[in-house]
């Protein structure tokens, strides 16, 4: 099997023209070791259709091509987007009929771009950019019901805050929002040193799994969630009195939740709740 090294990246990178941008988390993984290392912790298995978001230059998507599974790789960028199946097609020839590359922004992905193939992703595995990770990942989740589990990359500190459990110091709205959909464990870190160039911080994985969400409706529990970590380490009675008025007090004593809890200590299930007896709680 044949990935990319730092040369060949370099070397590709130039004949396209590409400097990498800081803005859009251009940090081009290259080392094998941890390219199969994270194709084993995301168990692709051969009859699932992998969902694969910024794959840059291709580095993962030859370990993802090598399980034998299909690969949808989205792409912003035009001229990477051309290139991966050429680079595919010398580095796993015998594989790159499982292969599509669509040229899309993943925040605005739906799932009907021109040439997505027939079929639903199962499952995602990404290695997604620092600034619109957290976007990115719950955007994903909520288009794409049929992805079960998956894995990506993302700087350490998003890392954490998307696993943390409620009343963690880095527990917030990545944390809750994520947990709406799935249970997401950290399963591993990774060192500037395999990328290029080498950003500044360590990145960290986080494999996940899709569980039923909370019996609520989505959209007002996700406001009440923007509200209740509007302001930090304030009660509950005081950040959402400002929102929802008087009612905001009765609700949470019928939720169950005492007024002077802070946001920081609620379950996504405890904000579900909360989020029906909310008065006007549907924007």
């Amino acid at each position: 099997m044949t990935y990319l090294d730092v040369t060949r990246i370099r070397t590709l990178a130039a004949a396209l023209g590409l400097r990498p941008s800081k803005g859009r988390g251009q940090n081009f993984l290259f080392d094998a070791n941890t390219i199969r290392r994270i194709v084993n912790l995301a168990d692709v298995q051969p009859g699932d259709t992998v969902l694969e978001i910024g794959p840059g230059l291709g580095s993962l998507t030859v370990g993802l091509l090598h399980t034998s599974a299909r690969v949808v790789a989205v792409e912003i960028e035009p001229a990477l987007a051309r290139q991966l199946p050429l680079t595919m097609a010398e580095l796993a020839s015998d594989k790159v009929d499982h292969l599509t590359v669509v040229e899309a922004d993943a925040l605005k992905l739906t799932g009907h771009e021109p040439g997505w193939p027939a079929g639903t992703p199962t499952t995602l595995v990404a290695n997604l950019p620092y600034n619109i990770a957290v976007p990115v990942l719950l955007h994903v989740l909520a288009t794409f019901p049929t992805i079960t589990r998956g894995l990506v990359m993302v700087q350490l500190e998003v890392a954490d805050r998307l696993v943390a459990p409620p009343g963690s110091r880095v527990y917030g709205v990545p944390s809750a929002k994520l947990a709406w959909y799935a249970a997401a464990t950290r399963v591993g870190t990774v060192p500037p040193t395999v990328f290029w160039p080498a950003p500044n911080v360590e990145s960290g994985l986080v494999r996940f799994e899709r569980r039923d969400p909370p019996r609520a409706e989505r959209v007002a529990t996700f406001s009440l969630i923007d509200a209740s970590f509007s302001q930090r380490r304030k009660m509950l009675r005081s950040v959402l009195g400002s929102r929802y008025g008087a009612g905001a007090v009765p609700a949470l004593l019928a939720a169950g939740i005492a007024p002077e809890a802070r946001g920081e200590t609620l379950s996504v299930e405890d904000f579900a709740r909360l989020s029906a007896y909310l008065p006007g709680n549907t924007d």
